[in-house]
């Protein structure tokens, strides 16, 4: 059975690494559709988001028991040895066991050559101490904690006061799915009546340990997984509004953030805007009173009209949700935080001609990265000196007013969240 989940792990991370999929949306499917036994899937899932989160760190031991450089081992044969060396140094299994097995996976995946060298690395690695960077540069944070050098300085740009090598540390650990029962739909009472935990400062929120589909208020689209983090931006800035006045979600795909903001806006408006036809329909799926458009959001139609309150779940890095997004640690680059802070603005900018007087602007990202946060208000501030901050009241709430969460801090993906209110001119 542990070679079914061996071959399934390798699957999932085959399609991750080559056709550029997204693990936690694959892997439950599969999982779903695989036939294994409970603790066979929990294993399988332990080897795909162990070694995706660790593997630049695999990839360090690769380089010390091959011969060969990194890049010239064939991507899925570099796959098949990040995932026996993973179980070898991070995994409580026999090591006759990983090279054994791990070695018949190549065979069936790869080819016997393949297999080959898979068993030499991994008897290599068996018999060699293999070392880890100790110190405190990035280079050895980056090594050590299995994250992309430009991410590390990022981070610890974002922190200032410490804390760096405990945040990298909270990434690689594994996250239970929150759940979020939707007012109206769902309660918090009937989520832990079908096995969640009630989060004990939230009205909505528990968290699951088990597959989500499980619950049927999920199956039934009347509650959601949401992180923590993401509930929180919601619920701060539906607590800028009033009765009576118009909701625009602006990046309203996949839908989370837009089903809540749906389910608690009972007296005025909503709109749901989604740039992809594929992401709209998702949020069609649950949005229940308010409207779905499908739009880009930095040209918005006059014909929808303005707006009091509009928020702006902003394309980004991604950064601040490792441990739930593994590869998004391998995926991003320095290009495409250049191309995201452009587009932010570019969506900063629409959001002030759809804005009425008075009206609030809450832009959210779920990176803590400078560029992407701090940066990204400042210049949006000096472009529009009608604007201001609302200063937002939450205990982690910064000198600015704005808020900035951190996973080994709040226990959430570290969101950062501010509130933007327009003045007369």
């Amino acid at each position: 059975m542990k070679t079914d989940a061996r071959r399934l792990a390798f699957e999932v991370i085959a399609d991750v690494e080559i056709e550029q999929a997204f693990s936690n949306l694959i892997l439950p499917k599969r999982l779903k559709e695989s036939g294994l036994e409970e603790r066979d899937r929990a294993f399988a899932t332990e080897l795909v988001y162990g070694s995706i989160r660790m593997q630049g760190l695999m990839d360090h031991y690769l380089s010390q028991v091959s011969d060969r450089s990194i890049d010239s081992i064939d991507i899925k044969v570099r796959i098949v040895a990040r995932l026996g060396l993973y179980q070898l140094t991070q995994m409580r299994i026999p090591d006759h066991a990983v090279i054994n097995e791990s070695t018949e996976l190549a065979k069936h995946v790869v080819g016997k050559s393949g297999a080959s060298f898979v068993h030499a690395i991994l008897r290599q690695a068996q018999r060699t101490t293999l070392e880890v960077p100790t110190g405190t540069s990035t280079e050895d944070l980056s090594v050590r904690y299995s994250h992309p050098i430009w991410i590390v300085n990022a981070l610890r740009d974002s922190l200032k006061g410490g804390g760096i090598e405990e945040l990298l540390a909270s990434h690689n650990q594994p996250a239970s799915p929150v759940l979020i029962a939707w007012p109206g739909l769902s309660s918090q009472e009937e989520l832990a009546d079908s096995g969640a935990v009630p989060v004990s400062d939230s009205s909505v929120a528990a968290t699951f340990n088990g597959a989500p589909h499980l619950v049927p208020a999920i199956r039934e689209r009347r509650a959601g997984v949401q992180d923590l983090g993401s509930q929180r931006v919601v619920e701060i800035f539906y607590a800028t509004g009033q009765n009576g006045e118009r909701w625009l979600d602006l990046c309203a795909g996949p839908g989370g953030k837009a089903a809540y903001l749906d389910s608690l806006i009972r007296d005025g408006e909503f709109v749901a805007n989604e740039i992809s036809q594929e992401r709209a329909a998702l949020v069609e799926q649950v949005v229940r009173r308010g409207r779905v458009i499908n739009c880009d959001g930095r040209s918005i139609p006059s014909t929808i009209g303005t707006f009091d309150r509009i928020l702006i779940d902003a394309p980004c890095t991604g950064i601040g949700a490792l441990r739930r997004r593994p590869e998004v640690r391998w995926r991003r680059s320095v290009a495409d935080l250049k191309n995201l802070i452009a587009l932010q603005a570019e969506l900063l900018d629409s959001a002030v001609g759809l804005l009425n007087t008075g009206g609030v602007i809450g832009y959210a990202t779920c990176s803590p990265h400078l560029a992407e946060t701090k940066f990204q208000i400042r210049n949006f501030l000096e472009r529009h000196s009608n604007f201001s901050r609302v200063p937002i009241a939450h205990t982690r709430a910064d000198g600015d007013g704005d808020l900035q969460l951190f996973t080994h801090l709040d226990g959430t993906d570290s969101m950062f969240l501010s509130l933007l209110q327009k003045m007369e001119q």
